[in-house]
Formats: C-alpha cells, sequence, structure tokens
C-alpha cells in the first residue's frame, strides 16, 4: 500500500534522491521533557498531509496567497517529493536528534530545500544543526515565546530552548524572533541574553503598531533564512490547535507576507513548522488546512514562477 504523501506529491526514499528541488518528511518529537512519553504534536505530520489532500488537485490552478500558479503542469512535481517520516521514538532522544540531523543533511547534501513537518519545537534544534557545512543562516522564528530557556528540567535541548540552541551553533549568524507576547517566555535574563546575543525581537505589539513591515524590516538583505514557525505564534483565535495558546499574533495572511519578503529579500534555505497539536483541533481540522497552506506557500516561493520572478501579495 503507498503511503499518504503532502498534496498527493511524489514520494521518495531518503537512499535514492534524484535531483530534487524540494523535500519534504515529518518527525513527531526530537528531545521530550517526559522520558517515553509522546510529543504532544506526534500525530501533527500525518494531520497535515491529509489536510494537505484537500487542495492536492487543484495544485495547478493559480494560486492567490502567492500571485501565481506554482504547478501549472498537473504531471509535473518540479522535484518537489516526500520522503515520509523520520523514526523517531519518545523513549530515544538521542537517536531522534541523530536521525533528523542525517535525513536533513542529506537532504541538503542532494541540493534540495527541506521542510519538516513537526513535531515538537525541539525538532528545530537538529533540523538546524544539519546546516553546519553549508553557507551562514539567518534564522526567522515565529512564536509567541523567545525559546531561549537554557536547561529546564534537567534538558538543555528541549522545546523551551530551541532559539538558545540555534545561537550557539557557529553557521547561526543572526536571528528575527516575531510575534512574542504573553507569558511562557521565561525570565528577564533570557530575553537580555537574546538581545545581547543580537537576536532582533519583534512583538506582536510592534506589529499592531506598524505592521508586518515591523519584521520584514528586521531581516537582513541578501540572506539564507532557516524559517522557524511554532504555530503557537499565530493568532489562536484563527489557529487554537496548540500546547500553549496565547491570546494575540500573526494572521494567516501576516505569515503569507512574511514568507513572501523573504523569498524577495534573499533565500528560504529550509522550513520547519512545529507545535501544531491534532487532539485540540476542531472536528473539520481547519489548523491542520492552514498548516498544510503554510508549507505549499512556502513551496511555493521556493520554486518561484518557473523562472520568473513573481508579483508578491501586497505589491
Amino acid at each position: 500500500m503507498t503511503r499518504p504523501t503532502f498534496a498527493a506529491l511524489p514520494a521518495a526514499d531518503i537512499t535514492a534522491l534524484e535531483r530534487p528541488s524540494i523535500v519534504l518528511f515529518g518527525a513527531s518529537e526530537a528531545t521530550p521533557y517526559d522520558d517515553g512519553e509522546p510529543s504532544h504534536s506526534a500525530d501533527a505530520p500525518a494531520a497535515i498531509r491529509a489536510a494537505s489532500l484537500g487542495f492536492a488537485r487543484q495544485l495547478s490552478q493559480i494560486d492567490f496567497d502567492l500571485g501565481f500558479t506554482p504547478f501549472p503542469d498537473p504531471g509535473d512535481a518540479r522535484g518537489v517529493v516526500d520522503i515520509g517520516d523520520v523514526d523517531t521514538r519518545p523513549e530515544d532522544a538521542p537517536g531522534n536528534r541523530e536521525r533528523i540531523e542525517a535525513t536533513t543533511r542529506a537532504v541538503l547534501d542532494a541540493g534540495a530545500v527541506p521542510i519538516l513537518l513537526g513535531g515538537d519545537d525541539s525538532v528545530p534544534i537538529p533540523f538546524a544543526a544539519a546546516f553546519a557545512d553549508h553557507r551562514p543562516l539567518t534564522v526567522v522564528q515565529i512564536d509567541a515565546h523567545v525559546d531561549w530557556g537554557d536547561d529546564i528540567r534537567g534538558e538543555p535541548l528541549g522545546y523551551g530552548s530551541p532559539m538558545r540552541r540555534l545561537a550557539e551553533m557557529p553557521h547561526v549568524t543572526g536571528m528575527v524572533q516575531v510575534g512574542v507576547r504573553g507569558l511562557g517566555s521565561g525570565g528577564q535574563w533570557q530575553i537580555d541574553d537574546a538581545r545581547r546575543w543580537g537576536s532582533r525581537i519583534v512583538t506582536a505589539y510592534d506589529l499592531i503598531r506598524c505592521g508586518i513591515d515591523a519584521a520584514i524590516a528586521q531581516v537582513p538583505a541578501g540572506g539564507r533564512y532557516l524559517v522557524s514557525i511554532d504555530c503557537d505564534g499565530i493568532d489562536p483565535a484563527v489557529f487554537p490547535a496548540v500546547a500553549m495558546p496565547t491570546p494575540g499574533g500573526l494572521r494567516y495572511e501576516e505569515v503569507v507576507l512574511l514568507l513572501s519578503a523573504l523569498a524577495d529579500k534573499g533565500e528560504i534555505a529550509g522550513l520547519v513548522l512545529a507545535e501544531y497539536v491534532p487532539a485540540r483541533d476542531d472536528p473539520h481540522r481547519l489548523c491542520a488546512g492552514m498548516a498544510a497552506r503554510i508549507v505549499a506557500v512556502t513551496m511555493g516561493l521556493v520554486l518561484g514562477d518557473n523562472g520568473r520572478v513573481p508579483p508578491r501579495p501586497g505589491r
């Protein structure tokens, strides 16, 4: 029996990639705080893939979130493949990290852009580590929290610490954190550490005052951007299916505008989408559908309009 793939795009094997453009894969968890307990987002990759099938037959139609048709030929996937899920086990955090990093590295070595469907927010740590032998990265994070925790419950690699751990990687040379608000980002010392390192924190209130341009202006031009989206960065009024819902946050359209600006300013080098919690979604899985659309838009921006510079939303 064939396994489901994102938007019914071709399946592939990690050991036999043939000049792919984008490779999608899932990972349910990396480093849980409770050893042996599955991640709250363990079922997210499957739920996002299932939701994506709702628009799979429309990929050859114009996508108004992009302003062009990313797959104009229904028979041509333009090198996009889905290799399934990394084997993760809640009782084997070191093995999870090793397998996620190795899979990401294999995708990069094949010359493709990796898109990872998480999984909890510890997954970005091994994902980003795989870029060590490639050109420097600016991390662009959408999140309600700064995630600069250090040692939490004796664990430095859990979902409260990804941005601190990424900042320690030599190939991460910049960071823009968008949508921060509310409680849950730790003590003042964590915020101070982030800013001292050089992270540019754009709060939800900066976005209210100045719009998404407040975030776009902080992203250095000409960069390679590793996009990390924690779904609680999105307003829970439209995306409540997260572990830590926090009032306020980005609208879907603002996420699209930010992604579009990154494609305009430089190069999207990879995307990791995490912290969608299927158990908290509504019966129609509308949050899964939104997560799938964010992935699809990112794919379109990476592919471009068949070599032409596409019109971006808001122009």
